[in-house]
């Protein structure tokens, strides 16, 4: 895919969110009924996804069996939840779907209604779009496949085989997935398919073009995995509707085959049989390739290498093996490649002189002793020997060591040894590539103990001094902490029990702060949920690493995205988190300022006071009181010190007077004694004709001491009963009675 064709990450990972949203709740809307509490909880994440990926503006997302389309840029196909959702919308006739603006929690249900019908029904009442018209909601538009067609091919109008239409997509979505059940339509389609050699070759090609790497180059042994599939699927489907016609199609699958990359078909000739299959595929392909097939597969073959080797030596001389039809085909093959190019080359006729003696005298006399073929020759009895005696008492061992977890937890040590031995910086910092990669794979499989081992290694690299490959080390672990593996790791927290997420707990930790991007949309919920509270307090553990990247949260258009950026700002209390909950000062949401002001509150720091002095000065009445209630609502002797700042930095008998007041009256109901000097230095207050305003700030102060109480409070008014000013004393002396 060209650079110019990618989904930004973000617009990446919000489809990708949306995709597993709706794969659950289609899933959960089949299983239960609508008003469970599981269909409720599965809808209201779609609906988030929706809403978070489209952001309320006209959203449009095309559907092809294998990948799902923003314009022209598709999704990232190695995503099993991208490709399962575009199956599943694909197999609903469903070619597009675009959401308009607000999707409301009805239109969400409508459209899983849809989903959940059943394929006669569906097509019965004219396809999904139809269905939409009258059963749908106008926030959602659908497209659908051509459905006049589809009933006219289930009424038995089956194309020819050379047709390109959805049915012939469907068959090639259906061999690429694995998928071994056809419907009688797919069924008659591919017996038209196997009486043309070029249809089964196009077939061939259409299910092996997927199996390519980022860079477009072919995974041969992959691409001929899936080609045997596709001559599989036709011979078994031959052999059950037209037994007749198999001599038939294996020369049709031969000559299919020369439309192919030689390479390929050479790994699908060396592939073995099953040999409880009725049909032994390969023999019988090996057999059906004639003289002139040989010599066109051979001649393509060395016109593209432009040498013989030994790989396709041991090939001819399986299709070849006696001595007279190797004569024949090379003869032929030389009368071919002389048309060519390769063959009018100067140095043809040496090459082509080293060629026959490799490929006519081929053996494996020079590789293979005498003692150890006439053993080769024996295992097969050696075998039937050992199965009627009694098997070693270490074989379930044995067969442990062959298993998955066992394969997986080597390939995870045969890494970790490498970094541990390596000593070229260049090379260490390939491995810890290695590494993540790994690591990304072992998350996405649920293999969380060993992610464990394999983040250790990278961990204890990174953070040792001078150590070869620490930054490399340090980097990988960033890449891993953002990647779509952690995020969809992070994504199921709430879903999985104790044990699990404290193994991704403390792979959290150990990669550090560069996780918090994966945790922020776990921790952004309306209602607190206990994926939301894990990924919150695990946030907030990463202290002041975490305040800048909590930027994105407070930013959030979301009331309560930004009220669990505001909490988690508080909670770790860095002076770092100033700037980023000021403007938050300002939003209209209530429930927002108050959040934010309860953790300005709880920084012990000038700028933190100074924005809260700010905020008490412009509000008045019930504003100002929701503002000092917020600021003591949880009694957190942490805001002391911000409070004693306003107030040290308050006019208390000029135009802050109202606000002092109140700052001192919240000093009271947070209870502390840390209060106690700033309470005192507010009873010590004096201004000629201060008046009423004097002796208000006196009161308020000797009251906040006398609710706090303690012996630390008492000894600080028996001092000033004893050192105060007359109206001081005065005002002792009534509130102590």
């Amino acid at each position: 895919m060209s650079q110019a064709s990618q989904l930004s990450p973000e617009l990446a990972r919000g489809l990708l969110q949306l995709a597993r949203g709706l794969l659950a709740a289609t899933r959960n809307w089949t299983l239960y009924p609508p008003d469970h509490p599981t269909v409720k909880a599965s809808v209201a994440r779609l609906s988030d996804a929706i809403k978070q990926t489209t952001g309320g503006t006209i959203f449009s997302i095309g559907i092809t069996p294998q990948t799902l389309l923003i314009e022209d840029a598709a999704a990232d196909q190695g995503q099993a939840s991208i490709t399962e959702a575009a199956a599943m919308l694909h197999d609903h006739d469903l070619i597009r779907i675009t959401f308009v603006g607000a999707v409301p929690a009805e239109a969400v249900h409508a459209l899983l209604q849809v989903l959940s019908l059943d394929l006669e029904e569906r097509r019965a009442r004219g396809g999904p779009a139809k269905i939409w018209e009258t059963d749908g909601h106008e926030s959602i538009q659908l497209e659908q496949i051509d459905y006049a067609s589809l009933l006219a091919r289930q009424e038995g109008d089956v194309a020819e085989p050379a047709k390109r239409d959805d049915l012939w997509k469907s068959i090639v979505l259906s061999i690429t997935n694995a998928l071994t059940v056809f419907d009688e339509a797919a069924q008659q389609r591919i017996l038209a398919i196997s009486g043309s050699a070029p249809d089964i070759g196009d077939l061939a090609t259409a299910v092996a073009a997927p199996r390519c790497t980022i860079d477009g180059s072919p995974m041969i042994t992959s691409q001929a995995a899936a080609v045997l599939a596709a001559y599989r699927h036709l011979t078994n489907i031959v052999s059950a509707k037209a037994s007749d016609r198999m001599p038939e199609v294996m020369g049709n699958l031969a000559t299919a085959s020369l439309q192919l990359d030689p390479h390929v078909v050479m790994q699908v000739l060396q592939s073995e049989d099953d040999p409880k299959a009725t049909h032994q595929i390969v023999k019988g392909l090996a057999s059906a390739f004639d003289d002139t097939k040989v010599a066109q597969l051979l001649a393509t073959a060395l016109a593209i290498d432009g040498q013989a080797s030994d790989r396709l030596a041991t090939i001819f001389n399986t299709i070849a093996p006696d001595e007279d039809r190797k004569e024949r085909v090379m003869t032929l093959t030389r009368s071919m490649l002389s048309e060519t190019d390769f063959g009018k080359a100067g140095q043809f006729q040496t090459l082509w002189s080293s060629m026959e003696e490799l490929l006519v005298s081929y053996n494996d006399k020079p590789f293979v002793s005498e003692a150890y073929r006439s053993a080769l020759d024996g295992v097969g009895g050696r075998a039937e020997r050992m199965a009627v005696v009694d098997l070693p008492p270490e074989l379930p061992e044995w067969m442990t060591s062959l298993g998955q977890d066992s394969v997986r937890a080597l390939s995870v040590q045969m890494l970790i040894d490498l970094m541990t031995i390596e000593t070229d910086a260049r090379r260490a910092g390939e491995i810890a590539e290695d590494m993540v990669a790994l690591a990304e794979d072992l998350l996405m499989a649920g293999a969380y103990e060993d992610t464990r081992s394999v983040v250790n290694a990278l961990s204890a690299r990174a953070t040792t001094q001078n150590a070869i490959g620490r930054d490399a080390c340090r980097q990988a672990l960033d890449r891993l902490g953002d990647s779509l593996a952690m995020r969809e790791a992070i994504a199921l927290i709430g879903d999985i029990d104790d044990a699990s997420w404290e193994t991704i707990r403390y792979l959290v930790g150990k990669i550090g702060a560069a996780t918090i991007p994966a945790l922020i949309p776990v921790s952004a919920s309306e209602k607190e949920t206990l994926a939301s509270k894990r990924a919150t307090t695990t946030i907030v553990s990463f202290g002041k690493p975490a305040v800048s990247r909590l930027a994105p949260l407070v930013s959030d258009e979301r009331w309560y995205a930004q009220l669990a950026g505001a909490s988690m700002l508080g909670a770790i209390a860095a002076p770092e988190a100033v700037p980023l909950l000021q403007p938050l000062l300002r939003k209209t949401d209530a429930r927002v300022t108050q959040a934010a002001v309860a953790a300005l509150g709880k920084i012990d720091d000038p700028a933190a006071a100074r924005a809260v002095q700010t905020v008490l000065r412009a509000a008045t009445g019930q504003v100002r009181d929701a503002v000092m209630d917020a600021l003591v609502a949880d009694r957190d002797p942490r805001v002391v010190p911000m409070l004693s700042r306003v107030i040290g930095e308050s006019e208390p008998l000029g135009k802050d007077h109202e606000v002092v007041l109140q700052t001192i009256d919240a000093l009271a109901s947070v209870g502390s004694d840390t209060a106690v000097p700033t309470l005192v230095t507010m009873a010590k207050v004096k201004k000629f004709f201060g008046g009423k305003k004097v002796r208000n700030v006196k009161e308020h102060a000797v009251d906040a001491m006398i609710r706090i109480g303690g012996p630390k409070a008492a000894a600080a008014m028996d001092q000033l009963a004893q050192a105060g000013d007359r109206g001081l004393k005065k005002i002792l002396a009534q509130k102590r009675r």
